[in-house]
Protein backbone atom coordinates (compact mmCIF):
# COMPACT_ATOMS: atom_id res chain seq x y z
CA UNK A 1 0.00 0.00 0.00
CA UNK A 2 2.85 2.32 1.28
CA UNK A 3 4.48 1.73 -2.42
CA UNK A 4 0.96 3.03 -4.01
CA UNK A 5 1.00 5.97 -2.09
CA UNK A 6 4.72 6.76 -3.04
CA UNK A 7 3.78 6.53 -6.40
CA UNK A 8 0.54 8.15 -6.50
CA UNK A 9 2.50 11.59 -4.88
CA UNK A 10 5.33 11.02 -7.65
CA UNK A 11 2.65 11.23 -10.23
CA UNK A 12 0.73 14.27 -8.71
CA UNK A 13 3.42 16.31 -7.66
CA UNK A 14 5.06 15.73 -11.20
CA UNK A 15 5.46 19.11 -12.50
CA UNK A 16 3.68 18.67 -15.35
CA UNK A 17 0.79 17.50 -13.49
CA UNK A 18 1.36 20.88 -11.28
CA UNK A 19 1.13 22.72 -14.51
CA UNK A 20 -1.64 21.43 -15.75
CA UNK A 21 -3.61 21.76 -12.96
CA UNK A 22 -2.89 25.59 -12.45
CA UNK A 23 -3.76 26.61 -16.01
CA UNK A 24 -7.26 24.22 -15.70
CA UNK A 25 -7.68 26.32 -12.15
CA UNK A 26 -7.60 29.37 -14.36
CA UNK A 27 -9.97 28.00 -17.02
CA UNK A 28 -12.26 27.13 -14.54
CA UNK A 29 -12.22 30.04 -12.75
CA UNK A 30 -12.88 31.86 -15.95
CA UNK A 31 -15.56 30.28 -17.38
CA UNK A 32 -17.64 30.19 -14.20
CA UNK A 33 -17.20 33.51 -13.42
CA UNK A 34 -18.79 33.99 -16.88
CA UNK A 35 -22.76 33.92 -16.87
CA UNK A 36 -23.94 31.07 -18.58
CA UNK A 37 -21.22 29.14 -18.90
CA UNK A 38 -21.88 25.88 -16.75
CA UNK A 39 -19.81 24.03 -14.75
CA UNK A 40 -20.23 21.12 -16.96
CA UNK A 41 -19.50 23.18 -20.69
CA UNK A 42 -15.89 23.45 -18.65
CA UNK A 43 -15.19 19.65 -18.27
CA UNK A 44 -16.78 19.00 -21.77
CA UNK A 45 -14.35 21.85 -23.51
CA UNK A 46 -11.39 20.24 -21.79
CA UNK A 47 -12.43 16.52 -23.01
CA UNK A 48 -10.18 16.71 -26.42
CA UNK A 49 -7.50 18.27 -24.87
CA UNK A 50 -6.86 15.23 -21.98
CA UNK A 51 -6.89 13.20 -25.21
CA UNK A 52 -3.40 13.97 -25.60
CA UNK A 53 -2.22 13.72 -22.08
CA UNK A 54 -1.40 10.96 -19.84
CA UNK A 55 -4.09 9.70 -17.27
CA UNK A 56 -3.29 11.46 -14.22
CA UNK A 57 -2.76 14.93 -15.46
CA UNK A 58 -6.02 14.56 -17.48
CA UNK A 59 -8.05 13.72 -14.46
CA UNK A 60 -6.16 16.08 -12.51
CA UNK A 61 -7.45 18.78 -15.65
CA UNK A 62 -11.09 17.61 -14.80
CA UNK A 63 -11.14 17.63 -11.15
CA UNK A 64 -10.09 21.57 -10.96
CA UNK A 65 -11.41 22.79 -13.36
CA UNK A 66 -14.41 21.84 -12.35
CA UNK A 67 -14.11 22.34 -8.51
CA UNK A 68 -13.15 25.95 -9.91
CA UNK A 69 -15.97 26.32 -11.84
CA UNK A 70 -18.92 25.45 -9.14
CA UNK A 71 -16.96 28.24 -7.13
CA UNK A 72 -16.60 31.13 -9.22
CA UNK A 73 -20.43 31.00 -10.05
CA UNK A 74 -20.59 32.36 -7.21
CA UNK A 75 -18.96 35.69 -8.32
CA UNK A 76 -21.17 37.25 -11.21
CA UNK A 77 -23.98 36.27 -8.76
CA UNK A 78 -23.07 38.46 -6.11
CA UNK A 79 -21.95 41.37 -8.31
CA UNK A 80 -24.66 41.09 -11.27
CA UNK A 81 -27.13 39.31 -9.83
CA UNK A 82 -26.60 36.60 -12.54
CA UNK A 83 -25.42 32.81 -11.55
CA UNK A 84 -22.57 32.01 -13.09
CA UNK A 85 -23.57 28.03 -12.69
CA UNK A 86 -26.61 26.17 -12.28
CA UNK A 87 -24.98 25.39 -8.66
CA UNK A 88 -24.61 28.86 -7.84
CA UNK A 89 -28.59 30.00 -8.70
CA UNK A 90 -30.06 28.68 -5.66
CA UNK A 91 -28.66 31.78 -2.95
CA UNK A 92 -27.61 34.42 -5.82
CA UNK A 93 -30.15 36.39 -4.57
CA UNK A 94 -29.35 36.30 -1.64
CA UNK A 95 -25.58 37.34 -2.27
CA UNK A 96 -27.18 40.04 -4.47
CA UNK A 97 -28.38 41.64 -1.32
CA UNK A 98 -25.22 41.71 0.86
CA UNK A 99 -23.89 42.96 -2.50
CA UNK A 100 -26.65 45.77 -1.92
CA UNK A 101 -25.74 46.10 1.53
CA UNK A 102 -22.04 46.78 1.18
CA UNK A 103 -21.50 43.19 2.32
CA UNK A 104 -19.59 42.16 -0.92
CA UNK A 105 -16.74 40.67 -0.03
CA UNK A 106 -18.24 38.76 3.02
CA UNK A 107 -20.28 37.12 0.52
CA UNK A 108 -17.50 36.04 -1.92
CA UNK A 109 -15.56 35.01 0.97
CA UNK A 110 -18.07 32.64 2.56
CA UNK A 111 -18.74 31.21 -1.29
CA UNK A 112 -14.60 30.46 -1.35
CA UNK A 113 -14.01 29.20 1.94
CA UNK A 114 -16.84 26.73 2.56
CA UNK A 115 -16.85 25.79 -1.10
CA UNK A 116 -13.01 24.47 0.20
CA UNK A 117 -14.53 23.07 3.37
CA UNK A 118 -17.15 21.64 1.19
CA UNK A 119 -14.48 20.05 -0.85
CA UNK A 120 -12.48 18.38 0.85
CA UNK A 121 -15.25 17.17 3.37
CA UNK A 122 -16.52 15.19 0.75
CA UNK A 123 -12.79 13.82 0.15
CA UNK A 124 -12.25 12.46 3.07
CA UNK A 125 -15.90 10.95 2.46
CA UNK A 126 -14.43 9.33 -0.73
CA UNK A 127 -11.33 8.21 0.69
CA UNK A 128 -13.42 6.30 3.61
CA UNK A 129 -16.09 4.90 1.34
CA UNK A 130 -15.05 4.51 -1.71
CA UNK A 131 -12.43 1.29 -1.05
CA UNK A 132 -15.16 0.29 1.49
CA UNK A 133 -17.63 -0.13 -1.18
CA UNK A 134 -15.28 -1.23 -3.52
CA UNK A 135 -14.41 -4.51 -1.47
CA UNK A 136 -18.23 -5.01 -1.36
CA UNK A 137 -18.60 -4.43 -5.03
CA UNK A 138 -16.24 -7.21 -5.45
CA UNK A 139 -19.42 -9.74 -4.54
CA UNK A 140 -21.28 -8.13 -7.24
CA UNK A 141 -22.78 -10.19 -10.40
CA UNK A 142 -24.35 -9.13 -13.25
CA UNK A 143 -28.05 -9.48 -11.58
CA UNK A 144 -26.81 -6.92 -8.92
CA UNK A 145 -25.12 -4.71 -11.40
CA UNK A 146 -28.33 -4.87 -13.79
CA UNK A 147 -30.04 -3.33 -10.42
CA UNK A 148 -28.06 -0.80 -9.07
CA UNK A 149 -27.71 0.24 -12.89
CA UNK A 150 -31.82 0.51 -13.32
CA UNK A 151 -31.89 2.14 -9.52
CA UNK A 152 -29.40 4.65 -10.96
CA UNK A 153 -31.39 5.32 -14.14
CA UNK A 154 -34.73 5.59 -12.20
CA UNK A 155 -33.33 8.16 -9.20
CA UNK A 156 -32.09 10.12 -12.12
CA UNK A 157 -35.63 10.80 -13.50
CA UNK A 158 -37.33 11.48 -10.17
CA UNK A 159 -34.21 13.46 -8.91
CA UNK A 160 -33.85 15.52 -11.15
CA UNK A 161 -37.06 16.73 -12.74
CA UNK A 162 -40.42 18.22 -11.06
CA UNK A 163 -42.00 16.05 -13.87
CA UNK A 164 -41.24 12.79 -13.52
CA UNK A 165 -42.68 11.95 -17.14
CA UNK A 166 -40.78 14.72 -19.11
CA UNK A 167 -37.33 12.93 -16.81
CA UNK A 168 -38.51 9.45 -18.37
CA UNK A 169 -38.87 10.63 -22.45
CA UNK A 170 -35.45 11.81 -22.14
CA UNK A 171 -34.46 8.90 -20.02
CA UNK A 172 -35.92 6.79 -22.82
CA UNK A 173 -34.30 9.21 -25.59
CA UNK A 174 -30.34 8.54 -24.06
CA UNK A 175 -31.25 4.81 -24.32
CA UNK A 176 -31.80 5.00 -27.33
CA UNK A 177 -28.82 6.89 -28.81
CA UNK A 178 -26.92 3.82 -26.58
CA UNK A 179 -28.47 1.11 -28.82
CA UNK A 180 -27.15 2.66 -32.24
CA UNK A 181 -24.22 0.93 -33.64
CA UNK A 182 -22.55 -2.54 -33.24
CA UNK A 183 -21.47 -2.22 -29.44
CA UNK A 184 -24.32 -4.31 -28.12
CA UNK A 185 -24.00 -7.77 -27.09
CA UNK A 186 -25.24 -9.51 -30.59
CA UNK A 187 -22.80 -7.42 -32.27
CA UNK A 188 -25.97 -7.17 -34.70
CA UNK A 189 -26.06 -3.00 -36.56
CA UNK A 190 -28.94 -1.05 -34.86
CA UNK A 191 -30.24 1.77 -36.18
CA UNK A 192 -27.26 2.62 -38.45
CA UNK A 193 -29.74 3.08 -41.88
CA UNK A 194 -26.99 1.64 -43.38
CA UNK A 195 -24.41 4.44 -42.42
CA UNK A 196 -20.85 2.76 -41.99
CA UNK A 197 -20.31 5.79 -39.77
CA UNK A 198 -22.92 4.66 -36.95
CA UNK A 199 -21.95 1.39 -37.31
CA UNK A 200 -19.63 2.87 -33.70
CA UNK A 201 -21.97 4.04 -32.28
CA UNK A 202 -22.77 7.95 -32.04
CA UNK A 203 -19.76 9.57 -30.15
CA UNK A 204 -20.30 10.12 -26.43
CA UNK A 205 -17.81 12.53 -26.13
CA UNK A 206 -19.48 14.48 -29.17
CA UNK A 207 -22.64 14.38 -28.32
CA UNK A 208 -22.02 16.12 -24.27
CA UNK A 209 -19.86 18.61 -25.84
CA UNK A 210 -22.65 19.57 -28.31
CA UNK A 211 -25.55 19.18 -25.15
CA UNK A 212 -23.44 21.67 -22.85
CA UNK A 213 -21.60 23.86 -24.90
CA UNK A 214 -23.61 24.43 -28.15
CA UNK A 215 -26.80 24.61 -26.73
CA UNK A 216 -25.34 27.36 -24.35
CA UNK A 217 -24.40 29.14 -27.50
CA UNK A 218 -27.42 28.98 -29.39
CA UNK A 219 -29.04 30.06 -25.95
CA UNK A 220 -27.27 33.19 -25.83
CA UNK A 221 -27.77 33.90 -29.55
CA UNK A 222 -31.71 33.98 -28.79
CA UNK A 223 -31.38 35.73 -25.89
CA UNK A 224 -31.72 39.31 -26.32
CA UNK A 225 -31.82 40.95 -22.72
CA UNK A 226 -29.26 43.54 -22.38
CA UNK A 227 -26.17 42.61 -20.18
CA UNK A 228 -26.36 43.28 -16.76
CA UNK A 229 -24.03 46.13 -14.89
CA UNK A 230 -21.79 45.73 -12.10
CA UNK A 231 -23.28 47.17 -9.05
CA UNK A 232 -19.39 47.56 -7.08
CA UNK A 233 -16.68 49.07 -8.60
CA UNK A 234 -13.83 47.29 -5.90
CA UNK A 235 -14.09 44.13 -3.84
CA UNK A 236 -12.07 44.23 -0.77
CA UNK A 237 -10.18 41.81 1.51
CA UNK A 238 -12.65 38.54 1.47
CA UNK A 239 -11.27 36.71 4.13
CA UNK A 240 -12.14 39.39 6.90
CA UNK A 241 -14.81 37.81 8.82
CA UNK A 242 -14.44 33.90 7.73
CA UNK A 243 -13.17 32.38 10.85
CA UNK A 244 -15.87 34.54 12.96
CA UNK A 245 -18.56 33.11 10.32
CA UNK A 246 -16.70 29.37 11.06
CA UNK A 247 -17.30 29.87 14.51
CA UNK A 248 -20.69 31.11 14.52
CA UNK A 249 -22.25 28.32 11.80
CA UNK A 250 -20.25 24.80 12.39
CA UNK A 251 -23.47 22.82 12.42
CA UNK A 252 -24.47 24.42 8.96
CA UNK A 253 -20.89 23.58 7.55
CA UNK A 254 -21.15 20.30 8.36
CA UNK A 255 -24.86 19.78 7.48
CA UNK A 256 -24.77 21.27 3.89
CA UNK A 257 -20.91 19.31 3.22
CA UNK A 258 -22.88 16.07 4.87
CA UNK A 259 -26.13 16.41 2.77
CA UNK A 260 -24.22 17.62 -0.48
CA UNK A 261 -21.77 14.31 -0.32
CA UNK A 262 -24.85 12.77 0.06
CA UNK A 263 -26.46 14.25 -2.65
CA UNK A 264 -23.27 14.27 -5.13
CA UNK A 265 -23.69 10.37 -4.48
CA UNK A 266 -27.66 10.20 -5.85
CA UNK A 267 -27.54 8.99 -9.51
CA UNK A 268 -28.48 12.30 -11.78
CA UNK A 269 -28.23 14.54 -8.56
CA UNK A 270 -24.96 16.76 -8.65
CA UNK A 271 -24.57 20.43 -7.23
CA UNK A 272 -26.68 22.39 -8.64
CA UNK A 273 -29.38 19.78 -6.55
CA UNK A 274 -27.61 19.79 -3.46
CA UNK A 275 -27.16 23.79 -3.58
CA UNK A 276 -31.30 24.19 -3.51
CA UNK A 277 -31.72 21.55 -1.34
CA UNK A 278 -28.95 23.06 1.59
CA UNK A 279 -30.44 26.57 0.98
CA UNK A 280 -33.72 25.37 1.66
CA UNK A 281 -33.04 23.22 4.78
CA UNK A 282 -30.40 25.86 6.02
CA UNK A 283 -33.83 27.90 6.12
CA UNK A 284 -35.91 25.74 8.03
CA UNK A 285 -34.11 25.04 10.63
CA UNK A 286 -31.99 28.58 10.96
CA UNK A 287 -32.75 31.01 14.05
CA UNK A 288 -33.58 33.82 12.03
CA UNK A 289 -35.43 32.50 9.14
CA UNK A 290 -37.07 35.69 8.80
CA UNK A 291 -33.47 37.31 7.58
CA UNK A 292 -33.57 34.99 4.43
CA UNK A 293 -33.72 37.14 0.95
CA UNK A 294 -32.72 40.06 2.80
CA UNK A 295 -29.16 39.34 2.58
CA UNK A 296 -27.71 36.87 5.28
CA UNK A 297 -25.01 35.04 4.54
CA UNK A 298 -26.25 31.73 7.05
CA UNK A 299 -27.49 30.21 3.59
CA UNK A 300 -24.40 31.33 1.62
CA UNK A 301 -22.17 29.01 4.15
CA UNK A 302 -24.26 26.20 4.08
CA UNK A 303 -25.02 25.93 0.33
CA UNK A 304 -21.47 26.76 -0.77
CA UNK A 305 -20.51 23.67 1.27
CA UNK A 306 -22.82 21.12 -0.15
CA UNK A 307 -22.10 22.37 -3.66
CA UNK A 308 -18.42 21.06 -4.28
CA UNK A 309 -18.95 18.69 -1.70
CA UNK A 310 -21.27 17.00 -4.05
CA UNK A 311 -18.56 17.41 -6.77
CA UNK A 312 -16.68 14.61 -4.56
CA UNK A 313 -19.65 12.47 -3.40
CA UNK A 314 -20.29 12.29 -6.90
CA UNK A 315 -17.28 10.42 -8.08
CA UNK A 316 -18.23 7.60 -5.15
CA UNK A 317 -20.65 5.75 -7.44
CA UNK A 318 -18.74 6.36 -10.81
CA UNK A 319 -15.18 5.35 -9.60
CA UNK A 320 -17.12 2.50 -7.85
CA UNK A 321 -19.59 1.23 -10.03
CA UNK A 322 -18.81 3.29 -13.26
CA UNK A 323 -22.17 4.92 -12.78
CA UNK A 324 -22.04 8.64 -12.57
CA UNK A 325 -23.34 10.81 -10.06
CA UNK A 326 -23.77 13.42 -12.55
CA UNK A 327 -23.63 14.80 -15.86
CA UNK A 328 -20.26 15.94 -14.93
CA UNK A 329 -18.88 12.56 -13.48
CA UNK A 330 -20.65 11.15 -16.63
CA UNK A 331 -17.76 12.92 -18.89
CA UNK A 332 -15.46 11.88 -16.27
CA UNK A 333 -16.14 8.59 -16.71
CA UNK A 334 -15.76 8.95 -20.41
CA UNK A 335 -12.09 10.38 -20.12
CA UNK A 336 -11.27 6.90 -17.49
CA UNK A 337 -12.13 4.58 -20.40
CA UNK A 338 -10.22 6.81 -22.88
CA UNK A 339 -6.96 6.52 -20.83
CA UNK A 340 -8.04 2.30 -19.80
CA UNK A 341 -8.91 3.32 -16.14
CA UNK A 342 -12.12 1.54 -16.60
CA UNK A 343 -14.31 2.22 -13.22
CA UNK A 344 -15.24 -0.64 -11.04
CA UNK A 345 -14.32 -2.61 -8.07
CA UNK A 346 -11.01 -4.33 -9.91
CA UNK A 347 -9.58 -0.63 -10.48
CA UNK A 348 -9.12 -0.46 -6.79
CA UNK A 349 -7.34 -3.57 -6.66
CA UNK A 350 -5.03 -3.63 -10.23
CA UNK A 351 -4.18 -0.14 -9.71
CA UNK A 352 -4.38 1.22 -6.15
CA UNK A 353 -1.95 3.89 -7.21
CA UNK A 354 -4.17 5.65 -9.78
CA UNK A 355 -6.78 6.08 -7.09
CA UNK A 356 -4.48 7.25 -4.60
CA UNK A 357 -3.52 10.18 -7.12
CA UNK A 358 -7.30 10.61 -7.92
CA UNK A 359 -7.58 11.37 -3.69
CA UNK A 360 -4.89 13.28 -3.77
CA UNK A 361 -6.30 15.67 -6.72
CA UNK A 362 -9.42 16.17 -5.30
CA UNK A 363 -7.24 17.41 -2.29
CA UNK A 364 -4.57 19.36 -4.24
CA UNK A 365 -7.99 21.49 -5.92
CA UNK A 366 -9.86 22.33 -3.21
CA UNK A 367 -6.44 24.02 -1.36
CA UNK A 368 -5.52 25.51 -4.21
CA UNK A 369 -9.23 27.09 -4.75
CA UNK A 370 -8.71 29.43 -1.69
CA UNK A 371 -5.16 31.55 -3.30
CA UNK A 372 -6.86 31.38 -6.84
CA UNK A 373 -10.36 32.56 -6.21
CA UNK A 374 -8.76 35.44 -3.86
CA UNK A 375 -7.21 36.32 -7.02
CA UNK A 376 -10.45 35.99 -9.74
CA UNK A 377 -12.37 37.89 -7.29
CA UNK A 378 -9.87 40.70 -7.43
CA UNK A 379 -10.05 40.22 -11.19
CA UNK A 380 -13.57 39.68 -11.18
CA UNK A 381 -14.53 43.24 -12.88
CA UNK A 382 -12.26 42.55 -16.53
CA UNK A 383 -13.64 38.94 -16.67
CA UNK A 384 -17.74 39.95 -16.48
CA UNK A 385 -16.63 42.99 -18.74
CA UNK A 386 -15.21 40.52 -21.64
CA UNK A 387 -17.46 41.07 -24.59
CA UNK A 388 -19.43 37.80 -25.19
CA UNK A 389 -19.68 38.61 -29.42
CA UNK A 390 -16.30 38.01 -28.82
CA UNK A 391 -16.13 34.70 -26.38
CA UNK A 392 -19.24 32.76 -27.97
CA UNK A 393 -17.62 32.33 -31.26
CA UNK A 394 -14.53 31.55 -29.91
CA UNK A 395 -15.97 28.68 -27.83
CA UNK A 396 -17.96 27.26 -30.73
CA UNK A 397 -14.09 27.17 -32.86
CA UNK A 398 -12.99 25.05 -29.94
CA UNK A 399 -15.92 23.18 -29.91
CA UNK A 400 -15.62 21.95 -33.67
CA UNK A 401 -11.43 21.78 -33.42
CA UNK A 402 -11.52 19.99 -30.33
CA UNK A 403 -14.90 17.35 -31.59
CA UNK A 404 -13.11 16.95 -34.88
CA UNK A 405 -9.55 16.11 -33.19
CA UNK A 406 -10.89 13.24 -30.92
CA UNK A 407 -11.00 10.83 -34.36
CA UNK A 408 -11.01 13.17 -37.12
CA UNK A 409 -14.26 13.00 -38.24
CA UNK A 410 -16.27 15.28 -39.45
CA UNK A 411 -19.63 13.25 -38.58
CA UNK A 412 -18.57 13.60 -34.89
CA UNK A 413 -18.72 17.28 -35.69
CA UNK A 414 -22.19 16.75 -36.98
CA UNK A 415 -23.67 14.65 -34.24
CA UNK A 416 -22.10 17.70 -31.67
CA UNK A 417 -24.30 20.17 -33.59
CA UNK A 418 -27.49 18.39 -33.81
CA UNK A 419 -27.16 17.07 -29.98
CA UNK A 420 -26.52 20.66 -29.29
CA UNK A 421 -29.73 21.81 -30.99
CA UNK A 422 -31.50 19.00 -29.75
CA UNK A 423 -30.30 19.81 -26.42
CA UNK A 424 -31.91 23.63 -26.01
CA UNK A 425 -35.10 22.33 -27.98
CA UNK A 426 -35.32 20.22 -24.91
CA UNK A 427 -34.15 22.67 -22.17
CA UNK A 428 -36.36 25.52 -23.80
CA UNK A 429 -39.73 22.78 -22.83
CA UNK A 430 -38.56 22.30 -19.66
CA UNK A 431 -37.37 18.71 -20.67
CA UNK A 432 -34.41 18.14 -17.95
CA UNK A 433 -30.82 16.40 -20.27
CA UNK A 434 -29.23 14.93 -17.02
CA UNK A 435 -31.19 11.45 -17.46
CA UNK A 436 -30.25 11.59 -21.60
CA UNK A 437 -27.12 11.83 -20.62
CA UNK A 438 -27.07 8.77 -18.27
CA UNK A 439 -29.26 6.75 -20.49
CA UNK A 440 -26.22 7.12 -23.20
CA UNK A 441 -23.59 6.38 -20.36
CA UNK A 442 -25.67 3.45 -18.67
CA UNK A 443 -27.41 1.99 -20.95
CA UNK A 444 -24.96 -0.19 -22.72
CA UNK A 445 -23.59 -1.30 -19.32
CA UNK A 446 -27.61 -1.89 -18.55
CA UNK A 447 -28.17 -4.02 -21.11
CA UNK A 448 -25.12 -6.04 -21.11
CA UNK A 449 -25.45 -7.05 -17.53
CA UNK A 450 -29.50 -8.24 -18.56
CA UNK A 451 -28.38 -10.73 -21.26
CA UNK A 452 -25.42 -11.96 -19.48
CA UNK A 453 -27.99 -12.23 -16.13
CA UNK A 454 -30.59 -14.35 -18.71
CA UNK A 455 -28.10 -16.23 -20.31
CA UNK A 456 -26.48 -17.38 -16.45
CA UNK A 457 -30.63 -18.17 -15.69
CA UNK A 458 -31.41 -19.99 -18.66
CA UNK A 459 -34.10 -17.33 -19.05
CA UNK A 460 -35.45 -17.69 -15.92
CA UNK A 461 -36.11 -14.00 -14.88
CA UNK A 462 -36.85 -15.36 -10.80
CA UNK A 463 -32.87 -15.40 -10.77
CA UNK A 464 -32.89 -11.74 -10.59
CA UNK A 465 -34.43 -12.03 -7.32
CA UNK A 466 -32.34 -14.95 -6.30
CA UNK A 467 -29.50 -13.34 -4.21
CA UNK A 468 -29.80 -11.34 -1.15
CA UNK A 469 -28.41 -7.86 -2.95
CA UNK A 470 -29.65 -8.24 -6.04
CA UNK A 471 -33.22 -8.86 -4.17
CA UNK A 472 -32.52 -5.66 -1.52
CA UNK A 473 -32.03 -3.43 -4.68
CA UNK A 474 -34.62 -4.99 -6.79
CA UNK A 475 -36.68 -4.19 -3.54
CA UNK A 476 -35.24 -1.00 -3.41
CA UNK A 477 -35.61 -0.14 -6.98
CA UNK A 478 -39.83 -1.03 -7.22
CA UNK A 479 -40.63 1.34 -3.80
CA UNK A 480 -39.00 4.08 -5.72
CA UNK A 481 -40.89 2.91 -8.90
CA UNK A 482 -44.11 3.32 -6.73
CA UNK A 483 -43.19 6.01 -4.58
CA UNK A 484 -45.14 8.70 -6.76
CA UNK A 485 -48.46 6.68 -6.36
CA UNK A 486 -48.05 6.03 -2.76
CA UNK A 487 -47.55 9.65 -2.04
CA UNK A 488 -50.71 10.19 -4.24
CA UNK A 489 -53.00 7.38 -2.55
CA UNK A 490 -51.83 8.99 0.83
CA UNK A 491 -52.38 12.88 -0.39
CA UNK A 492 -56.03 11.43 -1.39
CA UNK A 493 -58.55 12.59 1.32
CA UNK A 494 -60.29 9.91 3.17
CA UNK A 495 -64.27 9.69 2.73
CA UNK A 496 -64.92 10.86 6.46
CA UNK A 497 -62.27 13.81 5.73
CA UNK A 498 -64.75 14.72 2.61
CA UNK A 499 -67.68 14.92 4.29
Amino acid sequence: MWTAIEQAFSMVFDPYTLMVMVIAALYGLFVGAVPGLTATMATALLVPVTFFMPPIPAIAAMVTATAMAIFSGDIPGCLLRIPGTPASAAYTDEAFAMTKKGQAELALGAGLVFSAVGGLFGTVVLILAAPALADFALNFSSFEYFWLVLLGLTCAVFITSNQPLKGVTTLLLGLLVACVGLGNPAGFPRFTFGNAEMMGGIGMIAMMIGMFAISEIIRYVIDTSPPAELVVEKVGSVMAGQWALAKKYPVQILRGSVLGTAVGALPGAGADIAAWMSYAMSKKFSKEPEKFGTGHVEGIVESGSANNSALAGACIPALVFGIPGDSITAIVIGVLYMKNMNPGPTLFTTNPQNIYAVFLLFILANIIMIPLGILCIKVAKRILRVPREILMPLILLFCIVGTFAINNSLFEVGIMLVAGILAYILEANRFPIAPAILGVVLGGMLEENFITSMIKSNGDLGAFFARPIALCLAVLCILVWSWPLIAKLRSKPSPSQMA
